[in-house]
C-alpha cells in the first residue's frame, strides 16, 4: 500500500477498516446512551441564514434557487446546528441530540477536518453542571463501545471512565502558568479586556506577545503554551468558568459576572466538547452578535448575516438551557488509538 492510492483504493480502506467499524459501535452506544435519558433525535438543516457568528470560524457560502430560477438567495453551510436547535427548545422540545454534518472552511490538520460531525445536545430547565455529568457517562459509554477504557495520544495517557477533573480556568492559569488571570480580567462590561496586564504576565513566563495582539490573541497563546497540553492527563478534565468575553453564546456566572458558565471537555491534551448554561437573553445576544460581526469584519473584511428568526425565538422565550457540541470524530480517534482524524473518516474531502 502506497499513501499515493486514493482512499477508495481496497488495500488503503482495509487498513482504517478496523476503525471504522469501531466508529459505527460507539455512534450506536451514543445514541442508545441517550435513547435511555428521554432525548429525542433531531436532524435540522445544514443550510442556514446565518452559519454561526463566531468570528475566526471561515465558512462555505453557497446560492439557493428557486424552482425556475427567478430568485437567489445566499445561504451558508452551518458550522453548528446551534440556532436551529435551539429554536427547537422554543417550540417545546425538551430534550433534544443530533449526529450533524458541519462544515469549516480553512481547518485542516491532525485533529481537524473540513467537513466533520458533531454530536450536538440540549436539555431545557438545565445548566452546566448537568452537561458536566452527562460528558462523564458518554465517555464511559464510548469506551465500553470501542472495548478501550484508557486512550492515548501524542505520549499523554487518559482513563475514559475516570471521574472527569473540574477545574476553573483562573485555577488552570495559576496552576499551569502562574497567573492571576483574574487581576488581569478587568471591567466586567469591558466588550474586550484591556491586553496589557495580561500581556506583562504572559512575557513574564516566557510567552512571546505583539504590541497588536488583543486580548484574546494573549489569552490564547497562554492556553495553548502552558494550559491545554496539560488538560486530560490520566483522567479527563473539565475546564470551566470561562472570561465571559470568551463566551459570546452563555450567561454569566451568578456572583462574578466577569466569568461565564462555559466549558470545555479534555481527553489526552484533546478537545472534545465545548457546552455552556445558554444565554436567553435576546438583547444582550444581539448585543454579543453585533460586536461579533464587527471584530470579523475589522480582521477578516468579511461578515455573514445574523439570524434575526433566532433573536426572535429567544425573544419569544427560550427555556433557562443547557447545550454542548462533542467532535465525533476526534473521540473516535482516541478510541481507536489512531494519529489523525482522517484515519476514522469513511471518505475524507478530498
Amino acid at each position: 500500500m502506497t499513501r499515493t492510492q486514493p482512499w477508495w483504493h481496497p488495500d488503503r480502506f482495509a487498513a482504517k477498516l478496523p476503525n471504522l467499524k469501531t466508529r459505527a459501535a460507539i455512534v450506536v452506544a451514543l445514541r442508545a446512551h441517550f435513547a435511555a435519558r428521554g432525548f429525542t433525535e433531531v436532524h435540522t438543516p445544514i443550510l442556514q441564514v446565518c452559519p454561526g457568528m463566531e468570528p475566526h470560524l471561515r465558512v462555505f457560502a453557497t446560492e439557493l434557487e428557486d424552482a425556475f430560477g427567478q430568485s437567489r438567495v445566499t445561504r451558508y453551510l452551518h458550522t453548528s446546528p446551534e440556532f436551529a436547535m435551539k429554536k427547537l427548545l422554543v417550540a417545546g422540545m425538551p430534550r433534544i441530540f443530533q449526529f450533524a454534518r458541519v462544515f469549516r472552511n480553512g481547518e485542516t490538520s491532525a485533529t481537524h477536518h473540513p467537513e466533520f460531525t458533531m454530536l450536538e445536545w440540549y436539555r431545557a430547565g438545565a445548566d452546566y453542571a448537568e452537561l458536566m455529568d452527562d460528558c462523564a457517562g458518554l465517555l464511559a459509554s464510548a469506551a465500553a463501545a470501542s472495548g478501550r477504557k484508557t486512550v492515548e495520544f501524542r505520549g499523554m495517557t487518559c482513563s475514559l471512565v475516570a471521574p472527569p477533573e473540574r477545574l476553573t480556568v483562573p485555577q488552570a492559569f495559576e496552576t499551569f502558568a502562574g497567573i492571576d488571570l483574574m487581576a488581569v480580567l478587568g471591567d466586567q462590561d469591558a466588550a474586550e479586556p484591556d491586553p496589557e496586564p495580561l500581556g506583562a504576565e504572559a512575557r513574564r513566563i516566557g510567552i512571546s506577545v505583539s504590541p497588536s495582539d488583543r486580548w484574546e490573541d494573549v489569552f490564547f497563546k497562554v492556553m495553548l503554551d502552558k494550559v491545554e497540553p496539560r488538560l486530560g492527563a490520566g483522567a479527563p478534565t473539565i475546564l470551566c468558568d470561562y472570561p465571559a468575553c470568551q463566551a459570546a453564546l452563555s450567561r454569566r456566572k451568578p456572583g462574578e459576572p466577569r466569568l461565564a458558565e462555559r466549558f470545555e471537555l479534555y481527553a489526552a491534551g484533546v478537545e472534545l466538547a465545548n457546552g455552556f448554561s445558554e444565554l436567553t437573553d435576546a438583547a444582550e445576544q444581539e448585543r454579543r452578535f453585533l460586536a461579533d460581526a464587527a471584530l470579523k469584519q475589522k480582521l477578516y473584511g468579511t461578515q455573514v448575516p445574523i439570524d434575526r428568526d433566532f433573536l426572535d425565538a429567544l425573544a419569544f422565550g427560550m427555556p433557562e438551557s443547557a447545550g454542548i457540541a462533542l467532535g465525533v470524530d476526534r473521540l473516535v480517534m482516541l478510541c481507536c488509538g489512531a494519529d489523525a482524524i482522517t484515519d476514522v473518516i469513511w471518505a475524507p474531502v478530498t
